[in-house]
């Protein structure tokens, strides 16, 4: 059986291009899907200045922070937090670009990478995360990866996303300690 090597790390500047191509080329069912307006999409510039913003200024003052999934070396996703409160709290996004990888168990050990990341580099007291409530896979992700279920409302998460309801996860630092 060959196993995949999973691993995870800061975005860099050479990934601008292939996160600006997950969202350009994303068939518009599936970004619907995820709760996003494709009305509201950016253009290529718009997303590679929003990007490249984050890379140069310290943690304490990002924005969003990104972090990029690999297999075997090879960019295959991005998770990122924004909005971010730093040292108390960020919101967590999901995006596993490849969909062969997905329903495998992929995100959530991903996921489980990416976390201590998110809360050492941010300092975080409590990470959320809003996925859109029909949208089953994050949902059960976070689950998986402990975070705890809060509740569910109607909301626009995010100015790429239209009106919906999303179900609110938690994972608390001090949850976060006994988990990882």
């Amino acid at each position: 059986m060959n196993e995949s090597l999973l691993s995870v790390r800061e975005l860099q500047a050479s990934d601008i291009d292939l996160i600006t191509q997950y969202w350009l080329n994303a068939d518009p069912a599936f970004l619907t899907s995820m709760g996003v307006d494709v009305a509201k999409m950016p253009g290529a510039e718009e997303w590679k200045q929003m990007l490249s913003a984050q890379l140069t200024v310290p943690y304490q003052e990002k924005r969003s922070y990104g972090i990029i999934w690999e297999e075997n070396g090879m960019p295959v996703g991005h998770s990122n937090v924004t909005p971010i409160a730093f040292g108390e709290e960020g919101f967590m996004h999901l995006h596993l670009w490849n969909g062969a990888l997905r329903k495998k168990g992929t995100g959530t050990a991903l996921v489980k990478m990416t976390i201590p990341v998110f809360f050492k580099n941010l300092q975080l007291k409590k990470l959320f995360s809003e996925p859109y409530a029909l949208n089953p896979a994050p949902n059960k992700t976070l689950s998986k990866a402990g975070f705890e279920f809060v509740n569910e409302y109607i909301t626009t998460p995010g100015y790429l996303n239209f009106e919906q309801p999303v179900k609110r996860w938690e994972l608390s630092y001090e949850r976060f300690k006994k988990l990882y």
